[in-house]
């Protein structure tokens, strides 16, 4: 079942503004599990006066009493007006059961972390079978998240690159990170960068570049023997990547 949700939030006179900062971040980190677990649909916020916030939402679940649960649960919970609206089809829905379409759930994306490296001097190999071969150490660097944090391991990560005679760059990206609490990731990442010739060749000359003049895609995948982070084993993820001139970024969501 979908249910519209709607919240008002109003934080309590007096209440100390690191709670309200620490309140914020656990139910950013809700939120995305709520999303990944397929129950938070969509979720918008409506401007209202200084001191409330105005949410609504579509969430996803099989009775009204898990959904009363999994709102109970939230960290704002005690701060939340909530307005609870069951939805049921509609006949002109444009992909409703009418049409003899059967509908699927559109992909959601929830970033899981944003990952700043830095890079060493590339091992240029020259050219092979393939194309141009360069292996480009990643140095260190850390990435934060909404569940996860940590840094980037060097001596255990690098990008093995392709390059085409065009500037098309093929990647395989693989990294090892290890979270705040000590849990380590490995992470392989398959994708391309290309773009304009003129926008390529400032990549290769080491220049700043914005991100949004080329194209820096992957397919990601994420393991872990952590048990607490087993949801990343199971997960499909891309990466958005921005090349610069002393490292590289890369943010990586998860497909739901």
């Amino acid at each position: 079942m979908e249910f519209l949700v709607e919240f008002e939030v109003t934080v309590p006179k007096g209440t100390a503004e690191r709670e309200v900062k620490d309140r914020d971040t656990a139910e950013s980190a809700a939120a995305a599990a709520l999303a990944r677990q397929g129950h938070l649909v969509r979720l918008w916020r409506a401007p209202v006066e200084r001191g409330k916030t105005n949410a609504v939402g579509v969430y996803s679940a099989e009775s009204r009493a898990e959904l009363d649960s999994l709102l109970s649960a939230l960290p704002l919970s005690d701060w939340m007006q909530v307005i609870i609206t069951p939805l049921a089809p509609h006949p002109n829905d444009p992909v409703s059961a009418r049409t003899g379409v059967f509908q699927l759930p559109q992909p959601r994306l929830t970033l899981v972390y944003r990952l700043e490296a830095t890079l060493g001097e590339p091992l240029d190999l020259g050219d092979v079978a393939q194309g141009h071969r360069r292996i480009v150490p990643q140095t260190g660097g850390g990435f934060t998240g909404p569940e996860i944090n940590g840094k980037l391991l060097p001596g255990a990560s690098a990008d093995w690159q392709i390059v085409m005679p065009d500037g098309t760059s093929f990647a395989d990206i693989r990294y090892t990170l290890q979270t705040d609490t000590g849990d380590l990731l490995y992470v392989q990442s398959r994708g391309v960068r290309h773009g304009s010739a003129e926008v390529l060749a400032r990549l290769a000359r080491g220049e700043d570049v914005d991100a949004g003049e080329y194209t820096f895609r992957t397919s990601t995948q994420i393991e872990t023997a952590a048990p607490q982070l087993d949801w990343l084993n199971k997960g499909v993820f891309i990466s958005v990547g921005g090349r610069q001139a002393a490292g590289v970024i890369y943010e990586t969501y998860l497909v739901g």
